[in-house]
């Protein structure tokens, strides 16, 4: 593939930033878009893609993934998580600070920014995260997409389980702060109710609706006594999407991740350990509040929390067994293939997969179809389908929780900054993407 500075995509179905979708042409120059029309000529020499039968759509942000590099190369790295991100149409990621070392600190953002310039294909930035100790960092760290605060399902450096100490973060500075929210007291107690029980699915019973539910409840408390800028991450019960709709700051939003829209309990009995995750699979019953509450609007968009593990490392015994799943490459199918079947728009996809996400963290020019915006594009087909297989990820852990469904939407090709990444099965390994710019998270 080559690397244009020019490039025409030519008559696909394009969704525009006011919903609308209309058949025509797409200018891109020197990474910008510069011209969106029903008809553009041109007699320059340009590269042009035929696109006729396919939707564009802004490229997806995934503003929550554990990419496990530094130190956990072993389950992924950043050129393999973006490259599975190039292929499942993922033009821009926000990253995790639980790698090893942690980020904690300016030198280590510095070292991931270093290590995502020489090998990441798509577009990147990372949180920084608490550890109750660096408030001074917290505030000073820069470029970064916001503070990360584990208040559960942590061991180490990164628990913030003490309440005074989860205060005085809340309390100094603006900068957004993104929690995950579930309460380490309440997991605490019920792993020694639950102990020497090793069928997974008492995961979701240990880290039930309730600890969760808890600890929402308290980072919205202190959101609204110091107004201070709150993201929720992957909610995942209907208890706090009930929360949320009766009281939502301004200031305050929310994710929700494909498997806590798709999967549930259910789960466990048909692909084990695969399922386990945090916070954990729920009830069906939750799937379905947790999705009208994001076509209400209570919840803003949606994540990955793509967290892999290795095959060997989920094959043990429960509870040693870890907690994540990947999801970079199946997110946008998933969603588009709910969108296909009517359980929402096509548009409100882009919404929450693309715009509101490059709102809610400040990330200038990204989000929509529209001249001056970054061409940070996916080119999907959304007239035939095709089954997740394990063979086709790009993945370092070489699997997923969704394998054997069968997908519409799958990405055809992807851009990034005007470039091809990704071409009918391709990955052009050359292209390298940008450190994502955060204008409101100073």
């Amino acid at each position: 593939m080559s690397l244009p500075s020019s490039l025409l995509i030519r008559h696909p179905r394009i969704v525009l930033p006011n919903g609308e979708l209309m058949v025509g042409d797409v200018l891109i120059s020197d990474r910008l878009i510069v011209e969106v029309a029903a008809n553009i000529s041109t007699t320059s020499p340009i590269t042009e893609i035929d696109a006729t039968g396919l939707t564009l759509l802004p490229g997806v942000i995934d503003p929550q993934v554990h990419f496990r590099e530094p130190g956990l190369e072993h389950k992924e790295d950043l050129f393999t998580a973006s490259c599975a991100c190039a292929k499942g149409g993922v033009t821009s990621f926000l990253e995790m600070p639980n790698t090893r070392p942690l980020t904690t600190n300016q030198a280590a953002l510095d070292d991931k920014l270093q290590r995502a310039q020489d090998k990441c294909l798509v577009n990147y930035g990372f949180f920084i995260g608490a550890s109750g100790d660096n408030i001074a960092e917290l505030l000073a760290a820069n470029p970064t997409s916001g503070i990360k605060i584990f208040m559960g399902s942590m061991r180490g450096g990164l628990l913030i389980d003490n309440p005074e100490v989860l205060e005085s973060i809340f309390s100094q500075g603006k900068r957004l702060i993104a929690v995950h929210a579930e309460d380490q007291a309440r997991i605490n107690q019920r792993r020694e109710e639950f102990a020497n029980i090793h069928d997974p699915a008492i995961h979701s019973q240990i880290q039930d609706n309730q600890a969760a539910l808890l600890a929402t409840k308290l980072a919205l408390k202190l959101s609204q006594k110091y107004q201070r800028r709150l993201h929720i991450l992957h909610m995942s019960t209907a208890e706090e999407a009930e929360l949320l709709r009766q009281n939502k700051p301004s200031w305050v939003t929310a994710e929700v991740t494909p498997q806590h829209l798709f999967l549930n309990t259910s789960a466990y009995e048909k692909i084990g350990t695969l399922a386990q995750m945090n916070p954990p699979l729920r009830s069906p019953h939750d799937n379905q509040v947790l999705w009208q509450a994001l076509l209400d609007g209570v919840i803003d968009f949606i994540a990955t929390d793509h967290a892999p593990h290795t095959l060997e490392e989920k094959a043990q015994e429960y509870p040693k067994t870890p907690s994540g799943m990947p999801g970079v490459e199946t997110s946008l199918p998933l969603m588009l293939t709910k969108a296909m079947e009517g359980r929402c728009t096509i548009p409100q996809v882009v919404n929450w997969m693309s715009t509101a996400p490059a709102k809610a963290y400040g990330i200038p020019n990204k989000g929509a179809i529209a001249p001056g915006y970054d061409a940070d594009l996916v080119l999907v087909d959304l007239n035939s389908s095709r089954p997740v297989l394990r063979q086709e990820l790009l993945t370092k852990c070489g699997w997923s929780p969704f394998e054997g469904w069968e997908l519409t939407g799958w990405p055809v090709y992807t851009i990034v900054g005007g470039q091809l990444v990704y071409a009918q099965g391709k990955v052009n390994t050359e292209v390298r993407g940008r450190a994502l710019e955060f204008g409101n998270n100073k």
